[in-house]
């Protein structure tokens, strides 16, 4: 997928895929179905407006039809925060939308409520949900890329410790609430459980899981 221009070409949208999705028989989460698309598909149509799309996912094979650019963890076995930063050593933009691929339910409203909330010397802004920062719907600048790179290396950092140690915009639940007023957004689909809760359905075809 080629760097289009957008309404915000200094964003690059950043869908995270790590995991491997063990509660669900080790299926790819992005695959999941809602609606009649898979979750990926989802997120992806949240990069309309934004400058580029790449896709985080050490085993890229579940993907490849998607055609998206691909990187992996630069610093491995790190989880989410591994995720996010080889997604801003990835982007070719300012500034990185991280979204998890299990999240089906983002809006385009809810980004531009984050996108809005940048400004100089803030270097991420996220959204706080029952009193904690929600880093895997959040928007983080490149230049956090040096600084998170090196402490990953020397340690096993959360994302919201990360977070605690640059200049972070968390916004209060409220300015979610205001365009989605039932938080559907953080809403993630992990478990069979939330298979059941969200209408999601395990993917048909063959190629499907993590090897």
């Amino acid at each position: 997928m080629r760097e289009r221009e957008g309404e915000f070409p200094e964003v690059t949208l950043a869908v995270i895929a790590g995991g491997q999705g063990s509660r669900l028989g080790g299926v790819a989460k992005g695959l999941l179905e809602v609606e009649g698309r898979t979750v990926l598909e989802r997120v992806l149509a949240l990069g309309s407006c934004l400058g580029d799309t790449l896709l985080v996912a050490n085993v890229p094979g579940p993907y490849a039809r998607f055609g998206v650019r691909t990187v992996g963890d630069v610093v491995p076995e790190r989880g989410a925060p591994g995720g996010v930063h080889a997604a801003l050593e990835g982007s070719r933009t300012e500034w990185v939308l991280a979204v998890a691929c299990d999240m089906p339910f983002v809006t385009e409203a809810a980004v531009r409520v984050l996108l809005g909330a940048r400004g100089p010397g803030v270097d991420a802004v996220a959204f706080t949900v029952e009193g904690r920062v929600e880093p895997l719907l959040a928007l983080y600048r490149k230049s956090l890329s040096a600084p998170w790179g090196e402490a990953l290396r020397a340690g096993e950092p959360s994302l919201r410790a990360l977070l605690s140690q640059c200049q972070a915009r968390l916004l209060p639940e409220d300015a979610l609430r205001a365009v989605d007023p039932t938080l559907r957004a953080v809403m993630s689909v992990n478990t069979p459980e939330d298979l059941a809760r969200h209408g999601a359905t395990l993917p048909s075809s063959s190629w499907t899981r993590w090897e």
